[in-house]
């Protein structure tokens, strides 16, 4: 399991990840999840994925083999973002569908997601979760964020503090505060964390971050949030006890017995 996640704002893009796969408990490994094939001056695309590591895996091999080979249809020629999300899913669902008679055989899960964001020139940016299909939706300013892998622990904070006017660097904390509350709870998800903020039309990522295990900033952080939790909690109001609605039943007047007419 993982942990990803593209934030789309009126003023950039944040995409994030951690590093952690593993394959039970007696397993865990890291691997990169964060990708940059980005051209400066001319583009800028961000991949996340998650899932079953081989199939990612070789998605990202015939990605860059096109790019090495310099074909007609790659990364560096496709006209705008829409194009790359398209291209993207069809590389997936190849592989998915070369290799999942033989996964599901064996019952071993095949099912993966990619998060690819970016801008090229001429456009605005663009936010696609795809899907193993190859299909894909879009984040939108009603839907500003889009997760994948491990999603539910880090979702609470989006939602109550994410907006799409919302500035990039302040959806850069957010990002950074999904990823550590995730991991407090999902020791299935784990650093390095790879974080990376781009402003609109800037056409180049100058802000880049990797946060290994105990690193000073993300400790600092953490301790912060939770302080900030606590206090936050006991500000809020005293609950009020003992009261009682009154049920929807006993609110209703009912009619005297001399009006009833018997049928």
């Amino acid at each position: 399991m993982t942990y990803c996640l593209g934030i789309l704002t009126t003023s950039g893009l944040v995409m994030a990840a951690d590093s952690r796969t593993n394959a039970g408990v007696d397993y865990i490994s890291t691997y990169q999840k964060l990708f940059d094939f980005s051209v400066p001056g001319e583009r800028v695309i961000v991949i996340c994925t998650a899932g079953n590591l081989s199939i990612t895996q070789e998605v990202l091999t015939l990605i860059r083999r096109d790019l090495k080979g310099q074909l007609e249809h790659s990364l560096n020629t496709l006209p705008n973002m829409y194009e790359v999300a398209r291209y993207v899913g069809t590389k997936l669902r190849e592989v998915t569908d070369s290799h999942r008679p033989w996964l599901a055989k064996d019952n071993i899960d095949y099912q993966c997601t990619f998060l690819v964001g970016g801008q090229i020139r001429g456009e605005e940016p663009y936010l696609y979760l795809i899907y193993s299909q190859g299909n894909f939706l879009q984040a939108t300013p009603e839907t500003p964020f889009l997760q994948i892998g491990e999603t539910k622990y880090g979702k609470p904070i989006l939602d109550r503090t994410l907006r799409f006017d919302t500035p990039v660097d302040a959806a850069a904390k957010y990002a950074l505060l999904s990823l550590d509350s995730t991991m407090k709870s999902n020791i299935s998800v784990g650093p390095p964390l790879d974080l990376i903020m781009y402003r609109t039309n800037s056409f180049e990522i100058c802000h880049r971050a990797e946060f290994v295990l105990g690193d000073p900033f993300l400790v600092k952080v953490r301790q912060f949030w939770e302080a900030s939790l606590r206090r936050a909690f006991e500000e809020m109001p005293e609950i009020e006890w003992n009261r009682r609605q009154p049920s929807p039943t006993s609110s209703m007047v009912l009619p005297a017995p001399e009006t009833l007419v018997a049928e």
